[in-house]
């Protein structure tokens, strides 16, 4: 998503309705159905997702270089960490008419065809794909389709696929935004166009999906007829940069924002673990069963504009980073994220992550491997419903069990900032279990009761045998 420096995610909302309507029933803003009983696409997801994790690629940012070549020396790390898809954010050249800083943003794309020369050439990114594909890993391309560079060759030769405003000027999607121009959805001959840029990266490159950037501010007829001339091809993946259950007609994976911005507030003491039994309690009933809901602690815009994960979670960073990756959903991880990214990556400027040794390297990497082997942890309808086990201390204690065949994991978590002695009952905890977090090479045997002390922001993830 571009960045909104001020802007929250409900202004964001109302700038959708203001682009596309006076109207405040979303659904006549596009062509989608009702928000209710709707049928999901995780049954036409590629089965190669069901167990995916994704992570996300600031090249820029990435090294020194910046480039394909650099970036895929770091491709056998992620295969190690557990990582199956590399989203890549746009490699598109960036426009430079009203650019913002020295290098402008990625979401500024000047040539929806073309390579930023900055990354390499066209047979560079070719040859990233391969190797991707090679390591059984899969990549998905940052597709930014509600607006354009204002240097892209479309505003002079099409000025009429463009939003104009009352006085029949040009204009950008939202007033931040003063870098690009707004794409007009009215125009039938701009879609087309924009269809055929989006399968020029898969029939080209090979590449397995996108990630769409403001998903919402798109009309979702277009991504319906998109999504149907992709999956012609080859079956895509789709990751809608959106929270709204009725995107789910035409993509895999939407944005869990909702459980993030929950996780920051439990993080500052706003809210406790009983919100977040509610929370997944009210999506149980908005999303279909088989939609995808990606859970993620930071992203691009998170990072550089709300700060990194030890500025909003404190303490908690890593507890939030487990339960990310255990609660229904795929987790996400940003680029330097395992090597405990503290810093703020400057967006317009270059400003390359430091490369170390972390132990969030080896949480993630124990996480997501046992989600390639636990069909518990798998996604969307593939893996298994989250049960709250009671406690205690239920303000404090968030304890869960996630059930799929015959794959179980428990997870205990102390999401609160003081020490907390509690007792969690039930059925189905007695059996024989193996702590992976914090590592514990001893087995363990539970009764239907077990009574643990926790330090503050402590967790124990289990698997029963």
């Amino acid at each position: 998503m571009r960045p909104k420096l001020f802007l929250s995610r409900s202004i964001i909302g109302l700038v959708f309705l203001a682009a596309f309507g006076c109207n405040s029933d979303p659904s006549t803003q596009t062509s989608a159905p009702a928000v209710t009983s709707l049928p999901g696409v995780g049954n036409q997801a590629p089965e190669w997702s069901r167990d995916a994790t994704i992570y996300e690629v600031n090249l820029r940012q990435y090294s020194e270089a910046g480039t394909f070549a650099a970036f895929a020396e770091h491709l056998p790390r992620l295969k190690e960490m557990g990582v199956r898809i590399v989203w890549l954010m746009p490699i598109h050249p960036v426009g430079e008419k009203n650019r913002k800083g020295t290098l402008g943003s990625y979401y500024s794309v000047k040539d929806y065809t073309g390579v930023n020369p900055e990354h390499g050439d066209l047979e560079d990114f070719k040859q990233l794909v391969r190797k991707v594909h090679e390591l059984d890993m899969y990549l998905i391309l940052d597709w930014v389709a509600n607006h354009s560079a204002w240097d892209h060759p479309w505003v002079a030769q099409h000025p009429d696929w463009y939003t104009k405003d009352a006085n029949g000027k040009m204009m950008p999607p939202v007033p931040d935004w003063a870098d690009v121009a707004d794409l007009d959805y009215d125009n039938h001959d701009m879609r087309t166009a924009m269809i055929a840029a989006l399968q020029f990266w898969v029939r080209e490159a090979d590449i397995d999906g996108y990630r769409c950037d403001v998903a919402g501010m798109v009309p979702l007829d277009f991504w319906l007829t998109a999504r149907a001339e992709l999956d012609k091809i080859k079956p895509v993946f789709m990751l809608a940069e959106w929270d709204e259950p009725n995107l789910h007609v035409a993509f895999d994976m939407s944005y869990s924002w909702s459980f993030h911005h929950l996780m920051n507030a439990v993080a500052r003491g706003e809210k406790d673990a009983n919100d977040i039994e509610s929370f997944f309690e009210s999506e149980a009933q908005k999303f279909p069963a088989d939609a995808f809901r990606m859970q993620f602690t930071s992203n691009h815009d998170e990072n550089s504009w709300n700060g990194t994960v030890f500025e909003r979670l404190g303490d908690g960073a890593e507890a939030f980073a487990v339960l990310s990756a255990m609660v229904p959903g795929m987790p996400l991880v940003y680029s330097g994220q395992e090597a405990g990214l503290d810093k703020r990556l400057a967006f317009f400027e270059k400003d390359v992550i430091e490369w170390r040794a972390h132990p969030f390297f080896d949480i993630y990497k124990t996480t997501f491997n046992l989600k390639q082997t636990n069909k518990a942890l798998w996604n969307g309808v593939f893996g298994g419903d989250l049960r709250r086990l009671e406690s205690t201390n239920d303000e404090e204690i968030y304890a869960f069990t996630r059930e799929k065949s015959d794959d179980v994991i428990v997870a205990v978590f102390n999401l609160s900032g003081k020490e907390v002695r509690t007792t969690v009952d039930d059925a189905s905890l007695a059996g024989t279990y193996t702590q992976i977090l914090p590592v514990n090479s001893t087995g363990l045997s539970y009764s239907t009761s077990v009574t643990l002390t926790l330090k503050a922001w402590e967790y124990r993830v289990l698997v029963k045998e």
